[in-house]
């Protein structure tokens, strides 16, 4: 089954095609020919993720999918949330999103948050909706250069270092976008499988 990723996030890709199973092609936009980002207009994940594979859906008619990802601190009234890309600005710049982040977590005892992520599938024009947390922590400062984001100041509830100190084999056992993932290739495991019998 070929599924268009409405992402040109290479890091985002490369996690997911790890993931998939062989059966699965994913196929990226700018691979599909399509130039240029999906706004991010809405107030929460799903509706952001909605937005991308609906936009993609109407240039292509392919079936298609999206994810939004939220970084949420419980101290910071789980800030920066739907904001996490452009935490400190416009132009995404991961360095200045962790140096914002750690600035106002300073004096902050409560170090707890989890990350977020929802998938949005269209398939054969109907909507699905997969979601996946991962709790954990906020470091007091960057440790690993694996990664991407948040991934050198989060370290997930059970491990002992960050998500930037792992393989991606390693990230992918307790990372939410893994747990959305799953929850995305078991549905399209069963419906292959109601469609195969």
């Amino acid at each position: 089954m070929r599924l268009i990723f409405a992402t040109n996030n290479t890091h985002k890709t490369d996690e997911i095609r790890a993931l998939l199973p062989k059966e699965f092609s994913i196929v990226t936009l700018k691979e599909a020919g399509i130039e240029g980002d999906i706004p991010e207009p809405h107030d929460t994940l799903q509706d952001n993720a909605a937005e991308k594979a609906r936009t993609i859906y109407a240039i292509t008619h392919n079936n298609c999918f999206s994810d939004d990802t939220g970084l949420e601190v419980y101290a910071l009234n789980n800030e920066p949330g739907v904001h996490s890309a452009r935490y400190a600005g416009e132009e995404r710049s991961f360095e200045q999103n962790i140096d914002k982040l750690l600035q106002k977590m300073e004096n902050i005892q409560d170090r707890s948050a989890r990350f977020r992520a929802v998938i949005c599938l269209i398939l054969n024009g109907e909507e699905h909706f997969f979601e996946g947390i991962c709790e954990g922590s906020i470091l007091t400062e960057r440790k690993g250069v694996e990664g991407f984001g948040y991934d050198p100041v989060f370290m997930p509830v059970g491990a002992d270092k960050s998500f930037a100190e792992m393989s991606m084999e390693e990230k992918n056992t307790y990372s939410h976008r893994g747990k959305a993932v799953a929850a995305l290739v078991a549905f399209l495991k069963q419906l292959s499988l109601k469609y195969n019998n």
